[in-house]
């Protein structure tokens, strides 16, 4: 289930471009109520397809919108720790390959973290990545600390025990490598990992990027660099290349580059 629906990305759009409602109805060349109806969960494929180039997002991506469901092949030494988190829930994503584990991301409490990474047995993780200083995702260090040899975060925002990085530094763990690359726009100083050494590429992009959408922005400056961010970190990269988000499902960059209004 994708943890945006189309009345989110909408909004996201509207709050990226400073654009109320009626205004960006009115250079979609539509009446107010329509655009209002979509922000209402009132799903017109018209709608959304007149309104998208005012937006700045893919027509027809936004148009089949509600139908998008990106079903990318895991790797097996791949899992998704679904983590409690509010009403909803937040990944961590744990990498076990040959003698190494590796954590991405700790969820949003010491406790919840704990009793996520005890049901599958990861009681003691080789090194702990960050992706950015938001609580659902930085919450469990606490317990990270006690589990984990070493952990890394960005350098943007310094954390008790973590090591910090920066876009372009890059940590060998085992027979891999963890690239660091700039994903900062949703947060300041967020980082997306770059996983080499596997059998195909990955990268883990915490709330930069969710499937079929992107975390939320403050306003016109954060929207415009994290759009930035993505195009040139992410859809440069193969299409085959696995994306790993904070929330909701796993994707690819060749999914996301025709399914996501934010990239297609």
């Amino acid at each position: 289930m994708l943890e945006d629906d189309f009345t989110y990305v909408i909004r996201k759009a509207l709050r990226g471009l400073a654009l109320s409602p009626g205004e960006a109805a009115l250079r979609a060349g539509l009446v107010p109520a329509e655009v209002t109806a979509l922000i209402d969960g009132r799903f017109s494929a018209t709608v959304a397809k007149k309104l998208a180039p005012t937006l700045g997002l893919g027509p027809d991506a936004l148009e089949r919108y509600p139908g998008y469901a990106p079903k990318p092949q895991l790797l097996h030494t791949l899992r998704r720790v679904d983590i409690p988190f509010e009403d909803g829930q937040v990944n961590a994503w744990l990498l076990r390959e040959d003698d190494v584990t590796i954590l991405f991301d700790t969820g949003f409490s010491p406790g919840s973290c704990a009793k996520a990474l005890d049901a599958v047995q990861a009681f003691k993780i080789d090194a702990t990545f960050i992706t950015h200083g938001h609580r659902d995702h930085t919450g469990g260090l606490p317990e990270i600390r006690k589990r984990s040899r070493e952990v890394y975060g960005p350098a943007h925002d310094p954390m008790p025990g973590v090591k910090p990085m920066a876009p372009g530094d890059s940590v060998r763990v085992g027979a891999l490598t963890i690239a660091a690359f700039d994903l900062a726009g949703h947060c300041a100083g967020a980082l997306g990992y770059r996983i080499e050494g596997l059998t195909r590429p990955v990268c883990v992009v915490g709330d930069a990027l969710f499937a079929g959408s992107i975390g939320g922005c403050t306003g016109p400056e954060t929207y415009a660099t994290a759009l930035k961010n993505l195009r040139e970190g992410l859809l440069k990269m193969p299409d085959r290349t696995l994306l790993l988000p904070g929330h909701g499902p796993a994707t690819t960059v060749g999914e996301e580059r025709k399914g996501n209004p934010f990239l297609a």
